[in-house]
């Protein structure tokens, strides 16, 4: 007999030795039997209709988890794969995983090049082999076994990840007549493909590593339902509009030069008021919180970055080093704050009174991104970090976990991200040489980590592998108004750096003891959070973070010295820059083009309004709100900004 304890508690029992959970779903109902993609066993992902012996928790999974999409989604990529290996033959697949929004697979094409006109071909070839209703077979191979398939398909790429792996016998999944080494989980057959669309086609080194060879990587996205296709591509489409990349040159916020350098954006002066306004309404927020603003440079020694473990971890991923006329000395571009921070924490001595110690800096940071992976905002190669370090007891470390998840919560409310997800990330026990400090460390991080969040009564996921190389941490992820999940905020335990640092505190006992040191980032990267807001908001910002709010527009050029009275009364009054737009275009155009700038509030000034002296207020996407006296607007305007 095989006990079944379900999601709500429930347990079922079967009269069997062994079984799976597509047979569990079965016993529930026949609709959940076909809805049901892959299945939660003892805490990890399976396939549905793979078989498992003894008493088991099982979670089923459906369209409606992220698990089951993944699933879906990583069938959807082997189905691709075959569907180029039956139109292409001769082809060599690299890695084909699914990814938040569909999948993609690196091919090596040889002498032909794919591009988007191949895409309707491939799509209708994928619906023609999953309405085959192939199952997905997992079967265990030993290694040797492996790397004889592999070498009969003269795929050099699959051999290298064979040989990369430790297990003794390893997976591969058949369907139909192709054949991927993976390790799962897959839908138990094709039948719930039901739509397609490839979305795009890129270059990708293999292994993201720019010494490879250069392979063909191709995305794509797959639904149950066409109808569900249809509202994903309608959705793609609002996308567009509200690109950040577009908004931003259509704004005047932001620009790349490559003369400049890429990945390296230059603000306008409408985009660093953005910056600064955001900065300026995290840094009050954070001193009200009891933060601490400090200055760090934007380049350090090497040696910094050895102490602190950076550089061992991530010295690739940095700008190679800067030489002095000393010999031997070595600057690298700061890649991160934390050992900075270290530096002024220990630069003098700290009594157990003081703690918690809270820096916080509004830091720019360089890392070396790979041209291919740069995007826009997103993906950046020097950026700001709204960087703080917090220096704590132990008997602390709880509370100021508690009481940043609390200013997380204020500050993306006050964003506009009322709703957010958290994942907490575990250290993979299987590769303790990626991580630095000892299991007690870890131990200790995790389980603060999670006590801080059941505490909040947080529902969280858990991924292991994930963690920081010095500590474990937890991540939180908002959704925008199309639906699309962005990872932003982070909160890190940390034991070993004031290790590395050998920062300490004096004791109630007069002796020397060891703080523990919380990394968190609100906005993760102005950059990056920027793009965000853009994109969630399709540039229409609240007023008080707009970096022109309002605008003057004298309706000809007789009314321009009323216009200016007006502007120096608005920025004598507000504190805030108040263009005019002194043009010799009609009133309509000048109307037209700050609706297409999103100006909050036009402030418009002709002959009745000198002569009354008032003005009259058009709204944003709203219209005409009539003539009120300047103060009347004053006062409007900053109920407006408390909001």
């Amino acid at each position: 007999m095989i006990n079944i304890t379900l999601v709500n508690g429930d347990i079922k029992q079967f009269e069997k030795q062994e079984m799976n959970s597509l047979e569990v779903a079965k016993a529930i109902s026949e609709g959940l039997s076909r809805n049901t993609l892959a299945a939660e066993v003892n805490g990890t992902v399976w396939d549905a209709h793979r078989n498992f012996t003894g008493d088991r928790a099982v979670k089923l999974l459906t369209w409606q988890d992220d698990e089951g999409k993944a699933a879906f989604w990583h069938t959807s990529a082997h189905l691709l794969a075959y569907a180029l290996e039956a139109l292409y033959p001769g082809i060599k697949l690299g890695t084909g995983p699914a990814i938040e929004n569909g999948f993609y697979y690196d091919v090596d094409f040889g002498d032909y090049t794919f591009s988007e006109s191949d895409f309707t071909k491939v799509e209708a070839k994928m619906l023609e082999l999953a309405r085959e209703r192939y199952a997905n077979e997992r079967r265990r191979v030993t290694k040797q076994e492996a790397e004889a398939f592999f070498t009969g398909k003269n795929n050099e790429y699959k051999l290298e990840l064979i040989e990369g792996l430790h297990e003794e016998e390893i997976t591969l999944y058949d369907m139909g007549a192709f054949s991927d080494l993976c390790a799962g989980p897959h839908l138990p057959n094709t039948t719930p493909i039901k739509a397609v669309k490839l979305t795009a086609v890129a270059g990708a080194y293999w292994r993201a590593d720019e010494k490879n060879k250069m392979l063909t990587r191709i995305y794509g996205i797959s639904f149950p339902k066409k109808s569900l296709l249809d509202e994903y591509l309608e959705a793609l489409e609002q996308s567009k509009s509200r690109d950040h990349r577009k908004l931003g040159r259509e704004l005047d916020l932001f620009y790349f030069d490559e003369t400049v350098g890429l990945g390296l954006p230059l603000w306008s002066p409408k985009g660093e008021a953005l910056r600064q306004n955001l900065i300026n309404y995290l840094r009050k927020t954070q001193t009200l919180a009891g933060y601490q603003h400090v200055s760090s440079p934007h380049l350090g020694k090497k040696e910094l970055y050895i102490t602190s473990g950076h550089y061992e971890k991530y010295g690739e991923d940095s700008f190679r080093p800067i030489h002095t006329p000393s010999e031997g000395e070595e600057f690298f571009l700061k890649p991160m704050n934390c050992p900075h921070h270290c530096k002024i924490y220990s630069a003098r001595p700290k009594s157990y009174r003081e703690l918690p110690v809270k820096y916080a800096e509004f830091g720019t940071v360089y890392r070396y991104e790979q041209s291919g992976e740069l995007h826009g905002l997103t993906r950046v190669r020097g950026f700001t970090q709204d960087d703080a370090h917090i220096y704590c007891r132990t008997d602390q470390l709880k509370e100021e976990f508690l009481k940043v998840v609390d200013l997380v919560q204020e500050v993306y409310s006050r964003l506009g991200f009322s709703e957010f997800q958290t994942q907490i990330s575990l250290r993979d026990p299987d590769t303790p040489d990626k991580y630095l400090g000892t299991d007690e460390m870890w131990e200790m991080a995790e389980k603060a980590i999670v006590e801080a969040t059941n505490g909040r009564g947080m529902k969280t996921t858990t991924q292991t592998g994930e963690a920081a190389f010095y500590g474990p941490k937890l991540d939180f992820m908002v959704r925008d108004a199309l639906g699309r999940k962005w990872q932003i905020g982070t909160i890190q335990v940390d034991y070993m750096m004031p290790e590395n640092f050998d920062l300490s505190y004096v004791g109630t006992d007069g002796e020397k003891h060891r703080p523990v040191m919380i990394h968190r980032a609100l906005f993760g990267s102005m950059e990056r959070f920027i793009a965000l807001l853009l994109e969630h908001t399709g540039g229409n910002l609240p007023v008080w973070l707009a970096p022109e709010p309002i605008v003057v527009l004298p309706v000809s050029d007789k009314h321009l010295q009323y216009a200016q009275e007006i502007a120096s009364k608005l920025m004598e009054s507000l504190e805030i820059p108040i263009p005019i737009d002194s043009r010799s275009e009609k009133l309509g155009r000048k109307i037209r083009d700050a609706e297409i700038l999103k100006t909050s509030y036009m402030v418009i000034l002709g002959e009745k309004e000198v002569e009354n002296q008032q003005v009259t207020i058009r709204v944003h996407r709203q219209g005409d709100k009539g003539a009120i006296t300047l103060q009347e607007f004053i006062r409007s305007f900053k109920n407006e900004l408390s909001k």
